[in-house]
């Protein structure tokens, strides 16, 4: 199967503050080694690409403030595979923009639009469930999102409900896209059976995509195919500079994907995980016998229980006595928190820099 007509936007302007703190403002949660792999979940990222696309097929879309990030961590890249956004606008915006920037170079083009920051720890099977993917969108005049079999009522995630009566060669029609919903409500969707978490990986062909934001998002997308004549030229980021303030800050999923007539999911295992959250990590981490997961060199833990702890690898850390905590310290910030009461911590930030401001953000 040929790979040059395929090509990979990998969205990496997050802020990732539920992984704070650790994760902060200049140095988010895209550029960290959160499980002690040896590379950072952007890294990853890339390197997963490689065997599904030409590298110099693979771009980067990010904040214009964490350009220098991405060179440092992977100076492979070209400049051109660096595309800077002179503000966040959410996952419409860089769609559009990626859309006709590839199509102005090679109107057959094939995209994958892919988070920075998710793990996967099956390569070979995600690699298989990205060519299957591509060849359906090269196929079929259809937008393709891919599903993970839930194997809980996470309520953490997104859903998508899948018509199992119509489908192409088992990807199936979507019927409905549901945010984060209750526990009651996630648990009714495990056991239908119709429901996969949405992994956030949407592949299309570069046409295809283009007659939906047509449709969808016309504003946006005549503002973007206006600038035809600019796109890889040394003129684009100044021509973008001047149009990104008029673009609507939406996400691609209500923009257009819960819109369309023609979305479809294809049901994939590959062990992923959005790794959102520490209790997440926690799920993913290595443990010790009495269900610890200790990132640190340095880190003593003593009549402790299913706790998630990352300190530096220069500084000595005891832990004893507690029971299903976080504990991460970096040079000048120590949390301690309950797992359980981890899904507050975004409000235990905002409190921080009502308080602090942005020293410890």
């Amino acid at each position: 199967m040929s790979i040059q007509n395929n090509y990979v936007a990998i969205m990496a302007g997050g802020i990732g503050s539920r992984f704070w703190p650790i994760s902060r403002a200049n140095h988010p949660k895209q550029f960290l080694d959160i499980l002690g792999t040896g590379r950072s979940l952007l890294q990853w990222t890339f390197y997963r690409f490689k065997n599904i696309c030409p590298a110099e097929n693979i771009y980067f879309i990010t904040n214009h403030s964490y350009v220098s990030l991405i060179k440092e961590q992977l100076p492979e890249l070209s400049d051109a595979q660096i595309i800077s956004e002179p503000s966040r606008k959410n996952t419409a915006a860089c769609s559009v923009y990626f859309a006709h920037k590839i199509y102005a170079q090679n109107p057959n083009a094939n995209i994958i639009m892919s988070p920075a920051d998710h793990l996967i720890l099956d390569e070979r099977a995600f690699e298989n469930s990205m060519f299957e993917g591509i060849d359906f969108v090269k196929n079929n005049l259809s937008l393709l999102t891919l599903g993970i079999k839930p194997t809980r009522p996470d309520t953490g995630y997104g859903y998508i409900q899948f018509d199992q009566k119509k489908s192409i060669e088992q990807v199936f029609k979507v019927k409905t896209f549901t945010e984060k919903p209750s526990l009651d409500i996630a648990r009714a969707f495990l056991k239908s059976g119709d429901f996969l978490w949405n992994a956030g990986i949407f592949l299309w062909n570069v046409n295809t995509i283009i007659k939906a934001f047509a449709q969808y998002l016309p504003e946006m997308n005549d503002i973007f195919e206006q600038l035809a004549n600019y796109y890889n030229t040394s003129k684009e980021y100044h021509e973008i500079e001047k149009i990104y303030p008029l673009c609507a800050n939406i996400s691609i999923d209500y923009a257009v994907m819960e819109k369309a007539d023609n979305v479809f999911v294809a049901p994939a295992q590959f062990g992923w995980s959005d790794l959102g959250t520490w209790e997440s990590a926690y799920g993913n981490s290595e443990k010790d016998y009495l269900g610890n997961a200790v990132h640190g060199k340095n880190v003593f833990v003593i009549d402790a229980s299913e706790c998630m702890v990352k300190a530096p690898d220069k500084k000595l850390v005891l832990l004893q006595g507690l029971e299903k905590y976080i504990v991460i310290d970096t040079p000048d910030v120590l949390m301690i928190c309950e797992r359980s009461k981890e899904q507050h911590i975004k409000e235990y930030v905002a409190e921080i820099k009502r308080n602090k401001g942005d020293k410890f953000l």
